[in-house]
C-alpha cells in the first residue's frame, strides 16, 4: 500500500517504467528515468547529512529538476521547505533561518539572491545544490557566514551518487 508521494511514484515506476512521467519543452523523463535521478539525488542528500524530518529547501520554478528534487526529498523522509521564486531577500532570510533547512537546492540564476541572503542571516545551511548554469561548477558565495557551505551542481550530485532504491521504510 502506498503511504507517501514517493511510494506512489515507486509503484508507477514498477508498473510502467518506460511511460513518460514528465515533459517540459523538448525535455522528458520516463518513470524509470525519474526514479533513477531522484534516487541519485536522494543519496546525495543523505551524503550531505540529511536525516528524516530535516528541512531541505527547494528554490526553483516548475521544472523537471524541481520534481526530481521533491521526489528525492520525500524518498529520504525529509521535509521540503518550498522557497517561492518571487521572494525578495527579506523573505528568503526568514525562510532560510526559520525553516532550519540544512540543504538548499536552487536554480543557478538565483545565486546572487541566495548569496546576498546568506551573508545577512544566521542559517543552518551546510550544502547548496545548484540546478543549471553555464559554467563548469556553481559559484560559491563570499562572506563569512557563507564560508564552509559545500556547493555542488545538480548534475554532479546526481552523477556521483547511487541509483539504488535502498531507503529506509517510509
Amino acid at each position: 500500500m502506498a503511504f507517501t508521494i514517493a511510494d506512489l511514484i515507486e509503484h508507477a515506476v514498477d508498473l510502467m517504467p518506460e511511460r513518460v512521467a514528465l515533459e517540459s519543452g523538448e525535455l522528458s523523463r520516463t518513470y524509470a528515468d525519474l526514479e533513477e535521478r531522484a534516487n541519485r539525488l536522494a543519496h546525495a542528500l543523505l551524503d550531505a547529512g540529511v536525516k528524516p524530518g530535516d528541512a531541505v529547501g527547494l528554490y526553483s520554478r516548475n521544472t523537471i529538476e524541481a520534481v526530481e528534487s521533491m521526489l528525492a526529498i520525500f524518498k529520504v523522509r525529509a521535509v521540503m521547505a518550498n522557497v517561492n521564486f518571487r521572494y525578495v531577500e527579506a523573505e528568503l532570510e526568514h525562510i532560510f533561518t526559520d525553516s532550519g533547512m540544512t540543504v538548499l537546492i536552487h536554480e543557478d540564476h538565483y545565486t546572487d539572491r541566495v548569496c546576498n541572503t546568506l551573508q545577512n542571516c544566521s542559517t543552518s545551511i551546510t550544502h547548496r545544490i545548484v540546478i543549471g548554469g553555464s559554467g563548469d561548477s556553481p559559484r560559491e558565495c563570499g562572506g563569512e557566514r557563507a564560508q564552509g557551505v559545500v556547493v555542488q551542481s545538480f548534475e554532479d550530485a546526481i552523477a556521483a551518487s547511487s541509483a539504488e532504491r535502498d531507503f529506509s521504510e517510509r
